[in-house]
């Protein structure tokens, strides 16, 4: 590619569509051979759950699904979930709205830029943040309280792009959200009994906190297989419900090795983060994973983020806990991981753990302040 076809705005490069008409890929795409490993050419297998057992109160099927959540919990965090209650129509609409978002002129995408200290904004290939090892995709990020109005997501939209989008894009997210929260809450309850906790225990853990929401956008990249579409990373969230379209490229490590989760139009896909692996003192797994892209097509996915409320401390309940199990992870409030893996921490290492990391980050934080 040549110096003067890029984009940069205050010394940094800015994702353009020009970097899919070149010839060579610019070097701040490129990653190192060792993130690139290939895939073990394997499905990740993880279990398929339907929740219909559970609307209906059928406890012997309750029950053999906990079991196949907690063994997949326990060995890399990844399931999937059938008969939601999700409207299709909602899903398609949530993917429609990311046209009119990422098709808007980079110049105005970048007035809606996301900043460091936020939660929310666009962003592309993370060039706002990083010089080096660019993801290719572009991503729109947005917080969902539900304490809030009935209409804040339409009112972000509308002070982030002005008259630039239609209120409707707004309105169909405002949707999806309210849906993925009240999904978000029957996965709780399953993940509590999975546990052999009572029903309740994360949905009410989890009741006065909210979502971030995430719209992906992968090109399709004449060099995919000199990049990614997302590194590999362990979400820091509580949970994450995932909808992918039918291009596929998300893939799960395990045992240093790469294992693809099959794209499911009907179902959504579950996976743990860092703050749920210490709720369960590291019973339940937040994995590595990443997304590839394709040469040949674009990709989509729908991300929505269950979070705590910022006052919560992250502990595990004392009956998770055995007579003599020490603590894997100290207290810590979820704001102060936010904080860490925003400002102090980006994986040098596709086999990093990002939360022993945040541990010994913020003990020598203490240590630093006392």
């Amino acid at each position: 590619m040549a110096m003067e076809t890029r984009k940069y705005e205050n010394g940094m490069m800015v994702f353009d569509t020009c970097f899919l008409k070149q010839k060579e890929m610019a070097s701040e795409f490129v990653w190192p051979s060792d993130y690139l490993t290939e895939t073990a050419n394997e499905d990740l297998n993880e279990p398929l759950i339907d929740l219909n057992d559970f609307a209906k109160g059928d406890k012997e099927a309750m029950a053999r699904a906990c079991e196949l959540v907690k063994k997949a919990c326990m060995k890399h965090g990844f399931f999937q979930v059938t008969n939601h209650g999700i409207d299709p129509l909602l899903i398609q609409a949530a993917y429609d709205e990311m046209n009119p978002i990422f098709g808007l002129p980079v110049d105005v995408k970048l007035k809606a830029k996301r900043q460091r200290c936020s939660l929310q904004g666009y962003s592309g290939g993370h060039a706002n943040r990083f010089s080096t090892n660019l993801q290719w995709k572009e991503a729109y990020d947005f917080e969902y309280s539900n304490q809030g109005s009935d209409s804040h997501i339409v009112e972000h939209f509308k002070s982030a792009f002005g008259d630039k989008l239609d209120k409707h894009t707004g309105e169909v997210y405002q949707r999806y959200c309210d849906a993925m929260k009240g999904l978000s809450e029957v996965i709780m309850e399953v993940l509590a009994m999975s546990l052999g906790l009572g029903r309740l225990y994360f949905k009410e853990y989890f009741k006065n906190g909210g979502g971030i929401m995430k719209c992906n956008f992968y090109p399709r990249c004449e060099f995919s297989n000199l990049t990614l579409g997302t590194g590999p990373h362990s979400d820091p969230i509580g949970v994450t419900i995932l909808h992918q379209d039918q291009v596929g490229g998300l893939e799960v490590s395990i045992d240093n090795k790469w294992f693809a989760v099959t794209p499911r139009p009907e179902a959504f896909v579950i996976n743990i983060g860092d703050t749920f692996e210490a709720l369960t003192n590291g019973k339940y797994k937040s994995c590595l994973h990443r997304a590839l892209v394709n040469r040949e097509k674009e990709r989509r996915s729908l991300v929505y983020f269950i979070i705590p409320s910022k006052d919560k401390t992250v502990k595990p309940p004392e009956e998770l806990l055995g007579e003599k199990e020490a603590r894997e992870y100290p207290d810590f409030k979820w704001p102060d991981l936010i904080t860490f893996t925003q400002y102090h921490y980006r994986p040098d290492r596709p086999d990093t753990h990002t939360l022993r990391n945040f541990v010994q980050w913020l003990l020598s934080s203490k240590s630093n302040n006392d």
